[in-house]
């Protein structure tokens, strides 16, 4: 199995949300980019929230999520991985992110939003034993991940609606039942 890495987040100092995802896939490591599978609706949800159009440059949507006080990271900083599903990822060889850190220079974040239940279990196992008693509001929502199937672009946007944009407040979390 191959050790892969996660990307540094994208961040702004004034980032009120984050989303978190587990790990890069194979598509995203290749461009260097986060989501960057054609299929993977995390982009297209981003910029139906922010009001961009879906061909938006890479670097204008990371532009605009800053802008929108919205930050992006990976639970996991490496992992060993065959292929790009997050069940492939061999549970010994995950080593999580520096959150103490991150939340520390983010002290605005207020919720972190786990873009799908693989991230969140990262999450809880690795990291929220680490951070200093940050009391954070936590919501699973559906992954992007082409991988999962089981909801519609429609049912997924909806849920992601509940990240808060700048001037609007946070929405209780949906039930994804």
């Amino acid at each position: 199995m191959s050790r892969v890495r996660s990307f540094h987040p994208i961040e702004d100092k004034n980032a009120k949300v984050l989303i978190l995802g587990s790990m890069p896939g194979r598509a995203s490591l290749a461009a260097g980019q986060y989501y960057a599978h054609a299929q993977n609706a995390f982009w297209r949800i981003i910029a139906e929230l922010l009001g961009l159009d879906v061909l938006t440059p890479y670097d204008k949507k990371v532009h605009a999520m800053k802008a929108a006080r919205i930050a992006v990271w990976d639970v996991l900083r490496s992992c060993k991985r065959e292929g790009s599903l997050d069940s492939m990822i061999e549970a010994d060889t995950q080593t999580a992110n520096d959150f103490r850190t991150f939340f520390r220079t983010h002290p605005q974040i207020t919720h972190v939003f786990f873009n799908g239940a693989k991230a969140e279990a990262c999450f809880r196992q690795h990291v929220l034993r680490e951070i200093d008693g940050r009391v954070l509001r936590y919501t699973r929502l559906p992954s992007t991940s082409p991988a999962n199937a089981s909801l519609s672009y429609a049912r997924k946007l909806e849920v992601w609606r509940t990240i808060p944009l700048p001037g609007q407040p946070l929405s209780p979390p949906i039930s994804l039942l």
